[in-house]
């Protein structure tokens, strides 16, 4: 290992308690797969349950003797970060809005995704902040953008947390399962907003033009495809509207702010060297893959950097007013649905409670013995169902509703910032009194 590189690698290992398949046999091989590579730092998404983290680290310790498992939610993160570097400090953010508690389905509301950090101590760079997420999966890629309105506010959150840790003189690092191909806003959001820069498109330049893909092994050598690839046996069956697969998964990063610096300082500089998609074969001795997943391996080289050497790494960026418009036009129709759905829901609530009070004056004239127990299990299932109308109408409802309109709010003043900027000042900043 060198200090003079930072190898990374991300991986989803899907790994839901009782629900995906196969789930022991393949944390095994991943974490067989881990120990045996030389990365300096791992990122895992959808580790759930405990003992496979511990597993996990068990075989990384001799290398990565330093790693943190996050909590979130009622069911965790699923997040964990191993470096081979001290961690001096760590934090988790949960996202504002994940979906709703009644898709249980989906179950991202009860997991709490969230942004999950690490600030390592690094020999030649000092503070690094390296980022995990998962953001919320619902919602595709087509369609009207309200769809991913969850989306958008965790990608938002996120660019924020990343350009904040840029801010505070700290090289930043982000890896992790987007739930986003490379076009959509989400991302634009955050490599916009955070300045972030994309490992894989530093290092495979021009690949996004040519001819179309023949195998979807070209695919993954040329567009970075991590899931719903047909070499995946576990979403082998699913269908190909983006052609060989999609690209969720990034390892992003970007130097500390210039500010950061005094003037005429030298420092070095991160940039992407390598970049590529691991883990697409079958776990050794069986018939699937390591996960639904592939996984994402990137090293970054530390080179030196001359501060009065203007570099494309260090340009600031910021998100245009039409995506701008996109994201608050998207939160602004979500509102509006949440806000008809929680009337809508209030509104069986109060059916429910009528049916209640019917039930409750008709039992005094049930004409036969037997209409009782069906008049009970009527009486259950309205109550359950009033109460699940209460907590998702009106608690949930203006949960959602509130999360919607602190975004709408800070992209405005954001942009309104941005707008104030822009404009030449007179005079000396107000004082303040």
């Amino acid at each position: 290992m060198s200090d003079s590189r930072i190898r990374v690698l991300s991986l989803n290992c899907w790994g839901l308690k009782y629900v995906a398949k196969n789930r022991e046999e393949r944390v095994e091989a991943i974490a067989h797969e881990l120990a045996s590579g030389d990365h300096d730092v791992i990122a895992l998404q959808e580790i759930w349950v405990y003992s496979d983290y511990e597993r996990v680290k068990e075989r990384l310790a001799s290398r990565l003797p330093y790693a943190k498992f996050y909590y979130s939610g009622a069911l965790g993160a699923g997040l964990a970060i191993f470096t081979r570097f001290p961690i001096i400090s760590t934090s988790v953010t949960p996202y504002s809005l994940n979906g709703a508690p009644i898709d249980v389905a989906a179950g991202d509301w009860f997991v709490g995704k969230a942004a999950a950090s690490a600030i390592v101590l690094h020999p030649i760079l000092g503070e690094v902040h390296i980022f995990n997420t998962h953001l919320f999966a619902k919602g595709g890629e087509e369609g009207p953008e309200f769809l991913r309105a969850h989306r958008l506010v965790g990608a938002w959150e996120f660019a924020k947390l990343a350009r904040q840790a840029a801010e505070l003189g700290r090289y930043v690092i982000c890896l992790g399962d987007f739930n986003s191909i490379p076009p959509t806003l989400p991302m634009s959001i955050i490599l916009d907003h955070a300045s972030l820069i994309d490992a894989w498109k530093v290092t495979h330049p021009g690949t996004e033009s040519g001819p179309a893909p023949k195998t979807a092994v070209e695919a993954i050598e040329r567009f970075g495809i991590t899931a719903d690839s047909p070499l995946n046996t576990w979403s082998a069956g699913k269908g190909y509207a983006h052609g060989w697969g999609k690209r969720l998964d990034y390892c992003l990063y970007r130097q500390p702010q210039r500010a950061s610096y005094p003037s005429g300082q030298s420092f070095p500089s991160l940039r992407a060297s390598d970049c590529k998609v691991i883990y697409t074969g079958h776990v050794p001795g069986y018939t699937f893959s390591f996960s639904d997943h592939f996984g994402l391996d990137a090293t970054l080289e530390i080179e030196p950097s001359h501060p009065d050497v203007a570099s494309f790494l260090d340009t600031p960026k910021e998100m245009t007013d039409t995506h701008m418009t996109i994201a608050i036009q998207a939160w602004s129709e979500c509102y509006r649905n949440a806000k008809n759905r929680s009337k809508q829901e209030l509104v069986v609530f109060g059916v429910c409670l009528v049916a209640l009070l019917a039930v409750i004056i008709g039992s005094a004239w049930l004409p036969h013995s037997w209409v009782n127990s069906i008049f009970i299990v009527f009486t259950l299932v309205v109550a359950w169902l009033a109460t699940t109308m209460l907590y998702h109408g009106f608690l949930y409802g203006n949960w959602e509703c509130n999360a919607l309109q602190n975004a709408i709010e800070d992209m405005e003043y954001h942009r309104k910032g941005l707008e104030i900027r822009k404009l030449p000042r007179s005079g000396p900043p107000n004082e303040l009194i």
